[in-house]
């Protein structure tokens, strides 16, 4: 048998309609294009967010989007017209910043939040009534502190995986490319990961937390998940139950012929 589809892209129509008036849950992973260590993939925020949201859609149900890339950041700009960004500026001394290499996913506060605005907007427009978004941290946050605004415009539930239940010493993306984003990125696609690459690094650039030579396993990302996703499938259920089918169908009337064109 055959598993099921869960990615909105991969859907055909009558796919897309059985599962939202099912389950009209939206997973929209947060990603970024991002510096995570020489040993993790640029993509590794939205790599571990649509991981999870596959999982959580293969056992409960809903939709998981494309990953999102573009993302708000805290930023510097020079006198030289130089812009540096997220760990271009965390990873070094004061007063040193420097691009990392592959960083190419940062947008104004205010850009993202109209981005945020459209998404929405149109997975409401779509059928959904639920959307869980999570990945890249201040887009997370930012997501996250907009809910009520969300709820007023568009009709819609909003959650992160951290309200989900994802949290804590045992959450995810509690730091950056460190123990637990690398546990996560080995569970979820081991071949993506090389930790030999930290091998000859006394100090690695922008790795910030536990260090992942010592503490990091596909065993850890493992439990991490396991030991989170059951309960937030049984929150979403709740939270479903509560909310009304959408009842999209296939029916439509006066179809013009566009085959002769």
């Amino acid at each position: 048998m055959k598993p099921s589809k869960v990615l909105y892209e991969e859907l055909l129509p009558h796919e897309f309609v059985a599962k939202v008036n099912k389950f009209p849950v939206a997973y929209l992973p947060l990603g970024t294009l991002e510096w995570h260590g020489k040993h993790l993939p640029l993509g590794a925020d939205g790599i571990q967010a649509q991981g999870i949201f596959k999982q959580l859609a293969t056992l409960v149900g809903g939709v998981v989007l494309p990953m999102l890339f573009l993302g708000p950041d805290r930023k510097s700009e020079t006198a030289q017209g130089k812009v540096y960004y997220g760990m271009d500026l965390i990873s070094f001394e004061e007063q040193a910043p420097q691009q990392l290499v592959g960083n190419a996913y940062h947008v104004e506060d205010d850009f993202f939040l109209s981005l945020l605005h459209a998404t929405l907007r149109n997975l409401s427009r779509a059928g959904f009534k639920v959307v869980v978004a999570h990945g890249h941290g201040p887009s997370t946050n930012m997501y996250r502190e907009n809910k009520n605004d969300f709820a007023q415009n568009f009709k819609l539930e909003t959650f992160t995986l951290w309200d989900l239940g994802f949290e804590g010493t045992k959450g995810i993306q509690t730091d950056h490319a460190a123990t637990n984003e690398t546990s996560l990125v080995m569970s979820l696609t081991p071949d993506l990961t090389d930790l030999a690459r930290l091998s000859e690094d006394e100090i690695p650039i922008g790795v910030w937390g536990r260090d992942p030579r010592q503490f990091a396993s596909q065993e850890e990302g493992a439990r991490l998940i396991e030991s989170n996703i059951q309960s937030a499938a049984k929150k979403l259920e709740l939270v479903v139950s509560n909310t009304s089918s959408p009842n999209l169908s296939l029916d439509y009337h006066s179809v013009k012929n566009l085959l002769e064109e």
